[in-house]
Parts: structure tokens; C-alpha cells; sequence
């Protein structure tokens, strides 16, 4: 390591295998605990932190859905804004790749801050050729 922080980006499924308390929860814990003590960056797109919120209200109601977002803001990690270069950029990824517009945001905050995306989500081995992936176990 040439002494700069690690870039992680975290998709949905690895917040939410945090949250859930997952196997995989454990890699990503350490990967926070890296970011306290400023050895790493830590990164969720707006979209992701979306996709995380829709799927805890569909499957666990909104006031489980407000608590999770509480209990995210509290993370040491930057949430990334909707930049009109990263619409741009993921629904050319989109058109190219099936994968979900979600995904592809998070597919283009790793190529663009030249990142390691965490996930265990099969959807990204179709993009893994243009980005790091660090695979997560699948529940």
C-alpha cells in the first residue's frame, strides 16, 4: 500500500447485510472500522442509499425504513450525490449492461473514484471486467 486511504463503495446489498446483521455484515464492519480510523473512504451513492430505504419500507414498514436512514447517516461514510455526470454515466452503463439503474450508479462511483465495490450481488459479475469487486457472501 502506497500509504493513501483504501476507496470502498458500498451497494445496497452490502448496507443491508450490515443492517440485517448477515454473515457478510462482518467484512463489512471492518471495512467502516478502517474508515474511523481515516485509513479508508467510504462511499454510497444517493441511489443506492434509495434502494436501501424502498426495499426496508416494502418489507418492513416505514418507521423501520426512517430508523434504518437514521442509523445509516450515522456511519462513517460519504454519501454521494445525483450529479448530472453520474446520470449520464450510468444510463450509458445501463444500455449497455443489464443490470439494474441502481447498480449502475454504483458501478460508476467505483470507476470514478477508482474504488473497490463491496456487493454479493450476482448482477455485478456481468460489469466486474470495469471495476474492482470485493465479493460479499450471499445469505
Amino acid at each position: 500500500m502506497n500509504g493513501e486511504p483504501l476507496v470502498y463503495i458500498l451497494d445496497s446489498f452490502a448496507v443491508l447485510a450490515l443492517l440485517e446483521g448477515e454473515n457478510s455484515a462482518i467484512r463489512v464492519q471492518t471495512i467502516l472500522e478502517t474508515a474511523e480510523q481515516h485509513a479508508a473512504h467510504v462511499y454510497l451513492a444517493l441511489i443506492n442509499l434509495g434502494e436501501v430505504l424502498y426495499i426496508t419500507e416494502r418489507e418492513r414498514g416505514l418507521v423501520l425504513a426512517q430508523k434504518t436512514l437514521a442509523a445509516i447517516e450515522q456511519l462513517p461514510l460519504e454519501i454521494l450525490p445525483v450529479t448530472h455526470e453520474r446520470v449520464l454515466a450510468a444510463a450509458h452503463l445501463k444500455a449497455q449492461f443489464p443490470i439494474s439503474y441502481a447498480d449502475a450508479f454504483a458501478v460508476v462511483v467505483a470507476q470514478e473514484l477508482q474504488g473497490t465495490l463491496i456487493t454479493g450481488d450476482p448482477e455485478f459479475t456481468k460489469v466486474e471486467n470495469l471495476v474492482r469487486v470485493e465479493w460479499l457472501a450471499q445469505e
